[in-house]
């Protein structure tokens, strides 16, 4: 396969990011990336329905409020 990536060459390359980084550290970037990509599904929820609902854009930006206040 001229240009492609066989599974050979990806289990390699686990491998070796397995010898660079260990298992924990590769399990905590791999939480790290799941919250975050959590966090972003949740934050454009939040818009989607800020644009069905007027009112609640208002209640959004008061609840941001209250969050950086506390």
């Amino acid at each position: 396969m001229l240009g492609g990536i066989s599974i050979w060459q990806l289990l390699i390359v686990l491998a070796i990011l397995i010898l660079i980084f260990g298992t924990k550290k590769l399990k905590n970037l791999g939480s790290d990336l799941g919250g975050a990509v959590k966090g972003f599904k949740e934050a454009v929820n939040k818009e989607d329905e800020a644009k069905e609902d007027p009112q609640a854009q208002s209640k959004i930006i008061e609840n941001d409020k209250n969050d950086k206040s506390a």
